[in-house]
């Protein structure tokens, strides 16, 4: 049932092709390996963080109606792998050995045929999480368990870097490393690695705008001559933006402040849309009329905004760089 589940409700919905015929006969025979695990103890069957209270410092345990025997692994795969904690990976490991150290007090044990059959299970766990978590998120379209499939793809991909389990499953290795692989594909784009931001200070005067060379057009042209001039007065005719007295000029105007602020509100309104779309290129321009002070200090300062939010390419141009001297 579980396999069913996971094929319809996960691989089906996330466009994952599979043959549906092998893809059974691998489930077959993760399931013929995991009955081989003792199943003669008590298994809690939903044992993750928000089932565990503490109360004068005791843990004490709800909603185990479920309960029934089987094997301790299962629980144990349930609670460190349990998709929204996120724990570390290196937590989890020094937690296994914990247990198997704390467990061999109690029952024979033997630790690589535990740790095989433990790791057997947090497959199956990770395969039940996607399969729950697709239907409530692609199919019902609640956004809360879209982004917890991110979590549990996190858990697919350590498992499937860190362990090799004793079995010959390839179909089902080919769908769980296409999920992996589609999922990074997704994530690039959604975190704006393929998108390149270009700002260009340039001049009115002895330039003109930019001409954006990538091909998209659009973008954003700003004239900054409407702001505070530093240009105007000779102990900053040879500075440029760049320079901490034209800077510190145009910090104290709050007409400046509010024109950046403005700017930048509206540029991270596109950067954001253009990273959900997928967009790879956006070019923001700042016009003065030398292209010397105002254009170049407002190019720096969404620069540094843009660089410190975003995870994003950018090139940062002064085009009248030669002429400051002049």
């Amino acid at each position: 049932m579980g396999s069913k589940l996971f094929q319809i409700l996960f691989l089906k919905l996330a466009n994952i092709t599979f043959n549906e015929q092998l893809l059974e006969n691998d489930f077959q025979i993760l399931i013929r390996f995991l009955k081989q695990a003792d199943r003669s103890h008590f298994m809690y069957r939903d044992f993750q963080a928000r089932n565990i209270m503490i109360y004068k410092n005791e843990p004490w345990f709800i909603d185990y109606q479920g309960g029934r025997k089987g094997p301790l692994q299962y629980d144990l795969a349930s609670l460190l792998f349990q998709a929204k904690a996120d724990l570390p990976f290196e937590f989890r490991q020094q937690m296994l050995e914990y247990y198997i150290d704390e467990l061999k007090n109690e029952v024979k044990t033997d630790r690589s045929p535990f740790i095989a059959f433990y790791y057997g299970f947090v497959l199956i766990r990770t395969l039940q999480v996607l399969g729950a978590y697709g239907f409530r998120g692609f199919f019902e379209r609640k956004p809360h368990f879209v982004e917890s499939i991110q979590y549990a793809i996190m858990n697919l991909s350590w498992l499937i870097e860190n362990v090799e389990l004793p079995l010959e499953m390839p179909e089902l290795n080919r769908c769980l490393n296409e999920i992996i692989a589609s999922d990074k594909s997704k994530t690039k784009k959604q975190t704006g690695e393929d998108l390149v931001v270009e700002i260009n200070s340039f001049s009115y005067i002895y330039g003109q705008i930019p001409e954006d060379k990538s091909g998209h057009g659009g973008g954003f042209v700003f004239d900054c001559r409407s702001l505070p001039n530093p240009g105007r007065y000779a102990e900053y005719k040879q500075l440029s933006g760049l320079d901490k007295p034209v800077i510190d000029f145009l910090k104290k105007e709050p007409a400046v402040d509010l024109f950046n602020q403005s700017v930048s509100d509206m540029v991270c309104q596109s950067v954001d849309t253009y990273i959900e779309r997928g967009f790879d290129h956006l070019m923001i321009n700042f016009g003065c009329t030398g292209g010397q002070h105002r254009s170049v200090y407002c190019a720096e300062q969404l620069y540094s905004r843009l660089k410190g939010k975003y995870n994003i390419q950018m090139n940062l141009n002064h085009l009248m760089k030669d002429r400051w001297k002049q």
